[in-house]
């Protein structure tokens, strides 16, 4: 961050300052124990104000493991607002960047804390190692006002670790999967899946491997007739990236897909690509501005005859992508769009646009937007003759189309008090963890 400062916390290795708040543990000098609380809840007054901004944190386990700021719910009126972001790490985990960004005339230098969570971290051992470079984060902000007289600093000796072998070699592995069934008198469902990936990244490399594949079958009593339904698809994908400095990288990908929507039986697309990032890949969780360009081949085989009297084809064509995501104290935007084309016939085209935006319009109020839509001129594997009512109303079947499109948009206002420092967890709470299930 420019102008600012940059830190790293990780959880298994304890190189860190730990800022930590006596006002319950220091005696008052000559003053009884009710004199103390006065004292202290007389110097919380004057703590900065602060604004987390971070989506899925447990902002009830900050307030009560923090407690010498002052929590407000308005951005606009915190001293430090503190963004967080997140990104996924080679090893699964996840890379927590915080930004004190100061505001409203309050004296500092903007900083930033960095925070590494492993994947198989519990949840507990994420929120206090976030709460951690929270509190060295905070505490020169705390030290500049007159709460600092109740703020003690340590420092752990950590042991010196000894020297590690990685055996795997950076790769990383994950299966997973899941199953789903549902019913009544007239009608039942179930589905199936399977996911397994591999990973290996390092600073220079980047190399995935991704396989899943997903059953579902349906049943339909109606005037004494049964209707059946599956659906069946498998996707393979493979990626290899190549660092070239801070804005450039260069990579191959290789797609494998099945589905019986679309009416493949087998489909694989080879694509060398390159892309540029107009801001460094250093600053990805707060800006990115990327331009990918994609030259494939395509090699399909197709279930039924297609409406191009075709079972089978070999198909050549290139994409262009833009990417642009910000987020920012204001709020945040993510917008793309990407085109491609056969080279066989430049009238077999498609155009695609997604764009999302979250601002922060005036004190309380906020507003989002979530939308995108496509011009689609490239079905080739349309399956010849005309769809039956079932394969329209199930889903069994793509249908042509020129175009499709979806859009998200609300506001949310909020008003009353602007601190949030008080913490009730009776009869639940948000962020307490609790899972809510509702079926219809």
């Amino acid at each position: 961050m420019s102008g600012g400062k940059e830190r790293t916390i990780k959880p298994f290795i304890f190189h860190m300052l730990t800022a930590a708040i006596l006002a319950g543990g220091l005696s008052a000098r000559g003053g009884q124990a009710g004199a103390v609380q006065v004292d202290i809840e007389e110097l919380k007054k004057s703590a900065p104000k602060i604004y987390i901004d971070c989506m899925g944190c447990d902002l009830e386990y900050i307030k009560t493991e923090i407690t010498f700021v002052n929590y407000v719910r308005d951005r606009k009126e915190a001293h430090v607002h503190v963004l967080v972001t997140t990104q996924a790490t080679a090893g699964g985990g996840r890379e927590y960047t915080l930004s004190f960004l100061c505001q409203n005339g309050f004296g500092g230098v903007n900083d930033t804390v960095k925070y590494f969570a492993n994947k198989t971290d519990t949840e507990d051992e994420v929120r206090n190692g976030l709460v951690k470079a929270l509190k060295i984060g905070l505490a020169p902000y705390a030290a500049r006002t007159p709460i600092a007289s109740r703020i003690a600093v340590s420092y752990a000796q950590p042991p010196r670790p000894p020297a590690v072998e990685d055996k795997w070699d950076h790769w990383v592995f994950s299966l997973s999967g899941n199953g789903s069934f549902n019913g009544e008198q007239s009608m039942s469902s179930a589905s199936w899946g399977l996911n397994a990936s591999a990973s290996r990244i390092t600073l220079k490399t980047k190399l995935r491997i991704g396989l899943s594949g997903q059953y579902s079958r349906s049943r339909f009593d109606y005037g004494g007739a049964t209707i059946r339904s599956v659906r069946e698809s498998a996707d393979f994908s493979g990626l290899h990236v190549f660092s070239l400095g801070e804005h450039w990288s260069a990579g191959f990908s290789l797609e494998a897909s099945s589905s019986t929507f679309n009416n493949i039986r087998l489909s694989l697309r080879p694509a060398p690509a390159v892309e540029f990032n107009v801001f460094p890949y250093a600053q990805a969780t707060r800006r990115q501005l990327r331009i990918v360009y994609r030259l494939g081949l395509g090699a399909v085989r197709y279930r039924q005859e297609t409406i191009y009297d075709k079972t089978r084809e070999t198909l050549w064509g290139e994409s262009l992508s833009v990417t642009l995501d910000l987020k920012e104290k204001w709020g945040a935007i993510s917008v793309s769009g990407s085109g491609s084309h056969y080279f066989h016939d430049f009238g077999k085209n498609r155009l695609n646009v997604f764009g999302s935006l979250q601002v922060n319009l005036f004190k309380g109020l906020n507003a989002y937007v979530i939308g995108g839509g496509s011009r689609i001129r490239d079905q080739l594997g349309l399956v010849k003759g005309t769809a039956s009512l079932e394969e329209i109303l199930l889903r069994r079947r793509q249908l042509e189309t020129g175009y499709n499109y979806f859009a998200i948009f609300g506001l949310s206002y909020t008003f009353g008090s602007i601190y949030t420092n008080v913490v009730n967890p009776r009869f639940g709470s948000a962020g307490s963890g609790e899972i809510s299930i509702h079926i219809e």
